[in-house]
């Protein structure tokens, strides 16, 4: 066990407007009302963070496609039954809205017994389709095998929304969810709604083909919106913490039992895990009643919850969703489902789970969501971290923690553990973005001139300058850059707008780009990272696009990752005459990060494409990583990362060439490999690799 502290990676500080929280005369939130707005889309796409209430959305959407746009059902589809808990009867009349939203016992799936492949549940989706009801909910399981069953025909003039979209795969093939959305787009005759908090996989296969994916009117709200409009959150850590030997030793250096909590503990076939999940629990138990000094007292038989009398006097109640025997545990999803105790408090302390609790689950009190081991992707951290994001009163903060095991170069499992670590830091790197306000990039013009409503700060538009503005009611930060390329496709116009998270979360998931960037710096140039990897990137996510729209969207890719990190970087966000702590790093309230872009820009005087290319995007996350682990276990990454071998791969050296070819252009002689700029001397090898491979027959 190590003596280190809990060492947070991003400490989110929130503006507390309100602003999310607020209803409109129909009882609409804002996100609601934004999505509504486009009801009338047959296929609508809403990217929203957890507890944004995306499950009402779809209420008020559905019922407006069933009353007034013709269609005759809805089918509400969930990855797992214990969701289906947050699409239960509403009384949206009450606030306002033209209709309630009811669902017959019958047709709600996720209450009803039995697997949901059942023979049963298969044919009460037929007879729904059959009869004069109109809503059914089910699980993804369930839809899959009633399509099968019924044939696509069966649900033409229905509306089928699927929440947690992203389990939804464009590889139809081994995406059984995905070739039947595919399916039903074809044929064109049926309504879907989308929803989903993370618009990602695990995996480097998109949710959607891109031909598909066109046709989906997006709506999206973004995590800035969301946090930043809660009445009572004010502050949203996460963070890594290392550990040495068993998680179990160390678990209790991160757990705190005043906080309310949700624990995932490994899977058993995890190298983190002790092998026996329930002893696991048993441990985790006894720990809990070592640091409050009391003593478990049993089971409540009414819930299921085990009780822990502490040394105070006070009651801690741990729900253990890890023991998977039928009757105790539907005893205890019951219990934490009970409507009655939804609003209070101390009904539970701390949920104890293995692949539950995770997306979807809805505990708005939960302060503090603690995940041992790098879970199985990015997509489930960030479903993770949303359980802890409800907005509650008295619940002023809340954090992620990833208990991760310390690589140890005398252990078998190193390189697994060098991996889990880039995994975490990539998490990190993601979230920083996902809470980050928008950055609105534009080209410094020949006669340039301020935007309407953005505020450029005490000294006012500067025409010779670079500028920064703000603007206060979207909290967007717009940044004047020289050279920047415009997107010229609307295409490549939406994606600028709207999907660079997706271009960015394919790049911090990259493998290969984690390891050069953050162990292999001193043979690492910077373009390699921001021009090469990026470009090759976007060039597989995006093949159609031209080379114009592939450079503007990479451009803007890399500003808004190394701008951002740099933000946070000179951010004034601590007292006066106290030194930033590296391992402290904070994601400042939007006027903090914005005073910190714009002393970023004062200090660099000029901020064109060239320059930024040329700053490493991981240097602030490995300046975290060596304040976090010990000098041994940094020493021994870097040792294993350096024994790789980093030669050009032949999509690589295409990239390369073009970028040989564009420099010929532009200073009318070729690349030279003995160039003093490294990245020169790079293009120039890249376009011998790519002679090489194109004499050998690699290329068609």
């Amino acid at each position: 066990m190590t003596d280190k502290t809990y060492i947070p990676a991003v400490k989110v500080q929130l503006a507390e407007n309100g602003q999310s929280a607020k209803t409109d005369e129909l009882g609409m939130r804002e996100m609601q009302a934004r999505a509504y707005k486009h009801r009338g889309e047959q296929y609508l796409l809403i990217k929203s963070p957890p507890a944004s209430g995306k499950s009402r959305a779809l209420m008020f959407i559905a019922l407006d496609k069933l009353h007034r746009q013709g269609l005759k059902k809805a089918i509400i589809c969930v990855p797992e039954r214990a969701i289906g808990s947050s699409f239960a009867d509403k009384k949206l009349t009450e606030q306002g809205f033209y209709w309630d939203w009811q669902i017959k016992p019958r047709w709600n799936l996720c209450n009803t017994e039995g697997s949901d492949t059942s023979r049963s549940k298969v044919q009460a989706v037929a007879e729904f389709l059959a009869g004069n009801d109109s809503i059914l909910l089910c699980t993804h399981a369930t839809f899959r095998f009633a399509f099968e069953h019924c044939g696509v025909a069966a649900f033409d003039n229905c509306l089928i929304a699927i929440d947690e979209f992203h389990h939804v795969s464009g590889d139809t093939d081994s995406n059984r969810l995905g070739r039947l959305v595919a399916e039903l787009m074809a044929r064109g005759k049926t309504h879907i709604t989308a929803m989903t908090g993370s618009y990602f996989r695990g995996d480097s296969v998109p949710v959607l083909k891109p031909e598909d994916e066109e046709k989906f009117f997006p709506v999206t709200y973004t995590y800035y919106e969301q946090l930043n409009g809660y009445r009572y959150l004010k502050q949203l850590e996460l963070g890594y913490y290392f550990y040495q030997g068993s998680y179990l030793d160390s678990i209790i250096d991160v757990l705190e039992p005043e906080q309310k909590t949700i624990i995932h503990i490994p899977n058993v076939n995890a190298r983190e895990s002790m092998g026996d999940k329930h002893k696991e629990v048993e441990k985790i138990i006894d720990s809990l009643c070592t640091k409050t000094g009391g003593s478990w007292t049993g089971e409540d038989k009414k819930t299921g919850f085990q009780l822990i009398r502490r040394a105070d006097g006070r009651l801690l109640r741990l729900a253990d969703l890890v023991d998977d025997e039928p009757k105790r545990r539907n005893r205890i999803i019951t219990a934490l489902k009970d409507p009655a105790q939804a609003e209070n408090r101390d009904h539970v302390d701390i949920i104890i789970a293995l692949g539950m609790a995770k997306e979807g689950f809805d505990w708005i009190w939960c302060e503090h969501a603690l995940t041992v081991g790098y879970r199985s992707s990015l997509t489930e951290i960030v479903q993770i971290i949303g359980r802890c994001t409800r907005d509650a009163p008295g619940k002023s903060k809340a954090r992620f923690t990833n208990l991760i095991a310390e690589p140890d170069a005398s252990e078998e499992n190193v390189r697994e553990a060098v991996n889990d670590t880039l995994k975490a830091i990539a998490a990190s790197l993601l979230m920083e973005q996902v809470l980050a306000p928008k950055f609105d990039f534009v080209p410094k013009l020949s006669v340039p001139a301020p935007q309407d409503g953005f505020d450029y700060g005490e000294g006012g538009y500067q025409p010779d300058g670079i500028n920064i503005g703000h603007n206060p009611q979207t909290g967007a930060i717009q940044i004047e850059i020289k050279g920047l390329a415009e997107p010229k496709s609307l295409e490549a116009q939406r994606i600028c707008t709207e999907d660079l998270q997706e271009v960015l979360t394919a790049y911090v998931q990259d493998k290969q780009t984690l390891e050069r960037g953050l162990f292999d710096q001193e043979n690492t140039i910077p373009e390699e990272l921001t021009v090469e990897r990026m470009g090759k990137i976007i060039h597989d996510k995006y093949p159609d696009l031209s080379d114009e729209d592939k450079e503007a969207i990479r451009q803007r890719a890399v500003a808004q990752l190394n701008l951002l990190q740099q933000g946070i970087k000179y951010a004034p966000n601590l007292p006066a005459g106290q030194k930033p702590a590296l391992a402290n790093t904070t994601m400042p309230a939007n006027t903090a990060l914005l005073a910190g872009v714009r002393k970023f820009v004062t200090d660099v005087r000029e901020l064109n494409v060239d320059f930024i290319d040329r700053i490493n995007p991981f240097d602030k996350a490995y300046a975290i990583l060596s304040k976090a682990m010990n000098e041994q276990s940094l020493r021994e990454m870097r040792d294993i990362i350096a024994v790789k071998k980093f030669k050009i791969e032949p999509d690589e050296a295409r990239h390369l060439a073009a970028r040989a070819l564009a420099f010929k252009k532009d200073r009318g002689r070729w690349p030279n490999p003995s160039a003093g700029d490294p990245w020169e001397a790079r293009m120039a090898a890249g376009a011998y690799a790519f002679f090489c491979y194109k004499k050998e027959g690699r290329y068609e």
